[in-house]
């Protein structure tokens, strides 16, 4: 399956992804960031799809067609988030249905949305963890593919705490990858 990660981001996960192994025919990213480097690094082709617009008037369905035609171009049949920052319109999900994978700090559907892991200490649990799932046009509200579970420190921090679910998130969500790429299909 020929595989595209979207970053927006240091590349952590993305550098992750190389290192294991995973074969990625094109690094997407909607914005200059680290991910850039990491896929030169490591020789693998970028798409600079930059948004530009950051106000309410962001036309997002349009930068997802735009988006979508690239993706095509390049005859990507799977998409992995990997800290993509723009959320994207319909054409996404109509083009690439059940193919685009995701990964979230906590365990969905608790604390969805940009700020998990704050959001999970807040409520005052004792255990969050991590989630991959199957991206929809609703953010983090797909079908889940694989949790794991992560026990909060009574001294935790948010930073700290999500650094420990970083652990755990890189290693499910590369197993996860694996399998769907092995299996030639999600699911």
């Amino acid at each position: 399956m020929r595989l595209a990660v979207m970053a927006s981001g240091s590349g952590t996960i993305l550098d992750a992804m190389l290192q294991e192994g995973i074969e990625i025919a094109l690094v997407v990213v909607d914005r200059p960031c680290g991910a850039t480097d990491v896929a030169a690094k490591h020789g693998v082709a970028v798409c600079a799809h930059e948004r530009t617009d950051f106000t309410a008037s962001f036309d997002r369905d349009t930068f997802t067609e735009e988006l979508v035609g690239h993706l095509e171009a390049a005859d990507i049949e799977l998409i992995a988030m990997a800290g993509y920052g723009t959320i994207l319109g319909q054409a996404m999900y109509d083009r690439f249905a059940g193919k685009v994978i995701n990964t979230h700090p906590a365990l969905l559907p608790s604390f969805p949305g940009w700020h998990g892991v704050r959001d999970a200490l807040d409520y005052g649990v004792k255990v969050t963890g991590c989630t991959v799932h199957i991206a929809t046009l609703e953010v983090d509200a797909g079908p889940i593919l694989a949790q794991e579970a992560v026990e909060v420190e009574p001294d935790d921090t948010e930073s700290t705490l999500h650094e420990r679910i970083k652990v755990v998130e890189r290693r499910l969500y590369i197993d996860t990858l694996k399998d769907i790429i092995a299996a030639g299909r999600v699911g």
